[in-house]
């Protein structure tokens, strides 16, 4: 279902590209020719296992980096692009993970995106707040309102495009995605 939304997330990405939140892998299929090398980021164990098959048959060389998206141990400037989907949901402090990115990025480097969030209409927002709570005790911190525009314009990127839409048939409440690409300064 999600597998469209991956296609346009990752087209374009190329060169060295870091994955915040890499999961179980599901992006690996979707990498352009152009990718020379993913350093995966995830915290999960369980996520990695999961993973291992469509690690093991990706053209591209996948290698496990790093286990924070708020601390990435990498040099300055030493990624082209960067990819990230469904993660800033739940990532703690959303706002130093992107600062870590902006700093691994090359200037000019390209951070492409999907995320759920905060949606456009305001009958949606009201019950995304009053059920933001419930979301994220039952699952692991996940926000259902975050701007994800704002956030990653807060960050200091330059937004190229951003096609906010609602996946159907998720609900409006977590089904209001942010796909786009920003640049780095």
């Amino acid at each position: 279902m999600l597998d469209p939304v991956r296609v346009r997330t990752c087209a374009g990405l190329s060169g060295r590209v870091v994955e915040i939140g890499f999961g179980s892998g599901r992006n690996v299929p979707f990498y352009p020719a152009e990718v020379t090398s993913v350093s995966a980021v995830e915290p999960a164990d369980n996520g990695w296992r999961m993973a291992a098959r469509r690690v093991a048959a990706s053209p591209i060389p996948v290698e496990r980096a790093g286990l924070d998206g708020q601390s990435l141990p990498f040099e300055d400037d030493s990624f082209d692009s960067a990819l990230s989907t469904w993660t800033l949901c739940t990532i703690p402090d959303v706002m130093a993970a992107l600062a870590e990115v902006r700093r691994v990025l090359v200037p000019g480097g390209v951070f492409h995106f999907v995320e759920h969030g905060l949606a456009p209409d305001a009958s949606v927002r009201k019950w995304q707040h009053r059920c933001n709570p419930l979301q994220r005790t039952l699952f692991g911190g996940c926000n259902l309102n975050r701007d994800i525009g704002a956030l990653i314009d807060e960050a200091g990127f330059e937004m190229r495009t951003l096609d906010r839409f609602y996946e159907k048939p998720t609900p409006k409440t977590l089904g209001a995605l942010s796909l786009g690409v920003a640049v780095s300064h």
